[in-house]
């Protein structure tokens, strides 16, 4: 099959279009034809400096397709069944196996390449709200990254569950692409201190959530950004800067700081059925998946740099 592999970490240059041994079908999983790769934040991150598990390595959280082969204790799923995918690797090919507990049916008339883009992004940012953050309908959100897939989906899900919501993005023209999502206030990172901007929308209040999946001196701005009994979500390092913050905050308010990984229980039945309720609610029209570009999976390097350049709003996808 062909793939988009690297040999050693680095920038997007590193990858390459190659031939690759077909996978094999574990007897728990399934294996199927890629038919959309949605490129994660993580992939670039793993790109970057990440283990290479497969020699050439095979990159990739996520990916939808149909199911061409399915392992022999697997029941509840068929050959011929579309699905969206998430595992540790392996997304960027035109064939990837994954165990099935990792694979969520696609409801019939679905676009399948909308739906690979579900679960590792609308769960995480189900997760940084209701799981960890606690979330309530009245309260202020604040989305660090808000034009990020994580973003999207996280303006979306606060604003129906009856929150305020704030974002950050880098330019007024992506802050406005955000509008019809459910955003409130836009704050532009980079023409405009956002914690000042923070407290200036909320009457010096600040704000009950922060989902944060920057990290590094984000970081900071998300804590100095909170109100009394303020909570982040810290769902990632996309900023790739030292984690260096002083926490001191935190105390002074009864604030909080919560790291989210969906990957920690993803498998578990609580996570398998909040990824698949939103998938179907996706179906429905009742959640908007944004793609904002796609490109051929030959041209993976040119798909991670145009990424890297933070000028897409929501998903960017390969398609093999």
């Amino acid at each position: 099959m062909k793939a988009a592999v690297y040999y050693q970490n680095g920038g997007p240059e590193v990858l390459k279009y190659e031939d690759v041994p077909d996978p094999v079908c574990h007897p728990k999983g399934v294996v199927i034809r890629v038919e959309a790769v949605s490129i994660e934040g993580g992939d670039t991150l793993n790109r970057w400096h990440g283990p290479l598990l497969t020699k050439p390595h095979v990159v990739g959280y996520q990916a939808g397709g149909e199911i061409v082969e399915v392992g022999s204790e697997v029941t509840n799923l068929r050959v011929g069944q579309k699905v969206a995918t998430s595992y540790n690797f392996g997304s960027h090919a035109a064939l990837r196996s994954v165990p099935a507990r990792s694979a969520w049916p696609v409801p019939k008339g679905f676009d399948v390449k909308l739906a690979s883009t579900i679960p590792v992004t609308f769960g995480t940012a189900a997760d940084c709200l209701f799981e960890f953050g606690r979330l309530k309908a009245g309260e202020t959100v604040l989305v660090q990254a808000g034009a990020s897939g994580v973003g999207v989906a996280a303006i979306q899900l606060a604003k129906r569950a009856g929150a305020t919501v704030l974002a950050t993005a880098s330019s007024d023209e992506r802050l406005e692409r955000l509008k019809p999502l459910g955003l409130d206030h836009g704050i532009n990172y980079r023409t405009d201190d956002v914690v000042k901007s923070v407290m200036k929308i909320t009457n010096n209040r600040g704000v009950d959530l922060v989902v944060d999946p920057v990290g590094g001196a984000t970081l900071q701005g998300s804590l100095l950004s909170l109100a009394y009994r303020g909570r982040v979500s810290m769902v990632g390092a996309a900023g790739r800067e030292p984690m260096t913050v002083d926490v001191s905050p935190l105390m002074a308010g009864n604030r909080s700081l919560t790291g989210v990984f969906l990957g920690a229980e993803i498998g578990t039945e609580r996570a398998h059925n909040m990824i698949q309720r939103l998938i179907e609610e996706a179906a429905r029209g009742e959640l908007k998946v944004v793609i904002d570009r796609t490109f051929p999976l030959s041209e993976a390097g040119a798909a991670h740099a145009y990424i890297e350049s933070r000028n897409a709003v929501g998903r960017v996808l390969l398609i093999p």
